[in-house]
């Protein structure tokens, strides 16, 4: 037995012996939920098993990404109910970094591992490659991608054709599966603005498709996707103790990020829809309704650009990305203090340093523990 599992079990029955509590209860096994898109939407399934194939496939490759896991600890563990770890300490002959140690373990037992959060933004990243790709050759050859007037003249008789039906199916399914698996997921701190982003990104796709306003649909998308795949390709770096290579990738993704959400977005697509496209077609009522979720996204577009300057702020004082500005709620910082400037092979040696030093720790708790039973 570990000397920190039986230093829980000692610290468990000893507050069990002095306050009185219950024994803890095996919590009974919740039925498995079902996912109703995956179930449902054919779309959402592809996208979900590309997930699971890039998922497993980084899994068994070797890469410089840990699958750091928590330790098991008791959910029912009576130390939840006591903040006061000095207090505690002496109460129960313990020494403080025992108690502190434990405590840091209960609560980053429910935080995702960096080889969890290392495949979702490879993931993405992978997907946002390939749908900005894709509709940059779709679109390469049509006329409304080089004038955007194209847009609305003959307006409505505008005809659908093969590619631009996949590219819209595509990306209104990816935004589904976006929507639906962010309540399954480790809970962020802007969960509630990527909600409504989701929301509004398929509120524009559904009636941009339903009003034959496809031709303006299909530019918003290509604008807005070729600045996240370098965000998640520098997440996925990051989560790799690739520094250097995570702050190139930051630095030019907030350069990328600030010419098309601030600027080819707001000053050439919705002023197109705003200005242009009432002196060319005679609007109607759900035009207004269209302009106006382009510009509740072009909110969320400014409250991120702050975000993302905070960021880059620190980045440029400290001399390095330190966080991330989605880290879940209970999350202090997702930085890592061993990162890697070179090669993999150093981000090693300084964890088995680590490790090494933990092991250490534990044998002298383990012998403190042992001489005080013998006293």
């Amino acid at each position: 037995m570990s000397p920190i599992v039986g230093t829980s079990m000692r610290l468990q029955r000893r507050i069990q012996k002095n306050f009185h509590l219950p024994k803890a209860h095996p919590e009974p096994s919740s039925p498995k939920t079902v996912n109703p898109f995956k179930a449902g939407n054919p779309g959402g399934i592809c996208i979900e098993v590309g997930q699971g194939v890039n998922s497993r496939s980084i899994q068994r490759q070797p890469c410089a990404v840990g699958d750091n896991w928590p330790a098991e600890l008791d959910p029912d563990f009576f130390l939840n109910n006591f903040y006061l770890v000095i207090g505690l300490a002496k109460q129960l002959d313990m020494t403080e970094r025992q108690v502190e140690r434990w405590w840091r373990m209960r609560r980053s037992q429910d935080k995702p591992s960096t080889l969890v959060k290392f495949c979702e933004n490879s993931w993405r990243c992978i997907f946002y490659l390939y749908n900005f790709s894709y509709g940059l050759f779709v679109l390469w050859d049509k006329e409304w991608m080089w004038d955007i007037d194209q847009c609305y003249v003959g307006y409505p008789y505008h005809g659908i054709t093969n590619d631009i039906w996949w590219y819209y199916m595509i990306s209104t399914a990816f935004y589904w599966s976006l929507t639906i698996s962010q309540f399954w997921d480790v809970r962020r701190k802007d969960f509630w603005q990527m909600f409504v982003h989701h929301i509004t990104t398929i509120a524009l796709l559904s009636f941009s498709w339903v009003c034959n306003l496809h031709r303006i649909g299909t530019l918003v998308l290509l604008v807005h996707d070729c600045a996240d795949i370098l965000l998640d390709a520098a997440k996925a770096t990051k989560y790799a103790n690739y520094q250097k290579l995570c702050d190139t990738l930051f630095a030019v993704f907030t350069l990328l990020w600030i010419v098309t959400r601030l600027g080819i977005f707001p000053f050439y697509i919705i002023w197109s829809t705003s200005i242009r496209a009432p002196m060319l077609q005679p609007m109607f009522p759900a035009y207004y309704i269209f302009n106006t979720l382009l510009c509740l996204m072009l909110g969320l577009h400014l409250v991120w650009t702050w975000l993302i300057l905070q960021v880059a702020y620190k980045a440029i004082t400290a001399g390095k990305l330190d966080g991330d500005i989605r880290s879940s709620s209970s999350e202090l910082s997702d930085s890592s203090h061993q990162s890697n400037h070179s090669t993999p092979s150093r981000a090693h040696a300084h964890a088995h340093t680590n490790s090494n030093a933990h092991a250490h720790s534990n044998s002298n708790a383990h012998a403190h523990v042992n001489n005080h039973k013998d006293k």
